[in-house]
């Protein structure tokens, strides 16, 4: 029983940097109604950034203060430079920018720190924790609670701040929050800007686990399932699912892996997603379209 347990703390653990990447898809979607492909761009531009300021010789949180205006900067130029051209534009349109942001992202990255994979040592430990039977990683577990940490702060925000409010309302309504004098570019600016802040730190985590390098765009993929589950407009969705996924992949591949020969961790949670759309095409809590005909 402690081994299942162990397996499933660490898939939850795993599964909440999974949300964070989603979270970044269903912030922008739910202000703009933009299916932000460049999400994982957006993580690597952050963990190049704060490698290249880290090897300039900059303390950490001078980096981290710097590749917070590099993100605030690429959020900005985004939405005005960008996606204001395209406001009122089929979805499709827009999706189509946002593949292009990826490519332009992706270019920047190369052109100012090349295409080599960097490492991120920040100093944390991946030393086990023992709890009883139950071993957890303890890099994991500090990322864990940075993310849980941040999820929360976010929550509170868009809960408590007249600004999160704003956002709420823009995010509901785009002509009703119009019609009170809510800005929409600078509200959606705003939105970007915390993508950027959740893009970082999932940037930093997946880059301290995996060395910062042009295939960590790819921790996008791993976002889909999520947003499936959970629902693409819907933040908790993106929380609750990105926990569900990460155990669930934990527990198909000690479970059942040994029984269709291992690897099942890697498209386990997409054959999860694709039963699910049989069932509840919107997510969990995402919000059901009913187009008049």
């Amino acid at each position: 029983m402690g081994f299942f347990f162990e397996v499933l703390i660490n898939g939850l653990l795993v599964g909440i940097m999974y949300a964070l990447v989603a979270l970044g898809f269903a912030l922008i979607y739910k202000a703009s109604d933009v299916f932000n492909f460049a999400q994982g761009d957006m993580s690597l531009l952050a963990g190049l950034a704060l490698v290249g300021f880290l090897e300039a010789g900059m303390p950490i949180w001078l980096a981290l203060i710097c590749t917070m205006i590099v993100m605030t900067v690429l959020a900005y130029s985004t939405v005005y430079i960008i996606f204001r051209p395209l406001v009122g534009r089929p979805p499709l349109i827009l999706f189509m920018a946002a593949i292009g942001l990826s490519f332009l992202v992706q270019g920047i990255g190369q052109s100012i720190w090349g295409t080599d994979a960097k490492g991120l040592f920040l100093g944390i430990p991946d030393n086990p924790i023992i709890i009883g039977e139950i071993f957890i990683s303890s890099f994991d577990l500090i990322f864990g609670l940075v993310a849980g940490t941040l999820v929360i702060g976010l929550v509170l925000f868009f809960q408590k701040t007249r600004t999160g409010r704003a956002l709420r309302a823009v995010a509901d309504d785009h002509e009703a929050a119009l019609s009170v004098g809510i800005p929409l570019l600078k509200a959606w600016a705003v939105v970007w800007q915390i993508a950027g802040i959740v893009a970082i730190v999932a940037g930093i985590a997946w880059g301290s686990r995996l060395g910062v390098q042009f295939s960590l765009s790819l921790i996008a993929l791993k976002a889909l399932p999520v947003l499936i589950l959970g629902g693409i407009d819907s933040i908790p969705g993106a929380i609750l699912a990105g926990l569900a996924v990460g155990a669930s992949e934990n527990l198909a591949e000690v479970y059942i892996g040994p029984y269709v020969g291992g690897g099942i961790q890697t498209f386990f949670p997409y054959l999860l997603a694709l039963l699910f759309l049989w069932f509840r095409p919107y997510g969990m809590f995402g919000k059901e379209i009913i187009d008049r005909v």
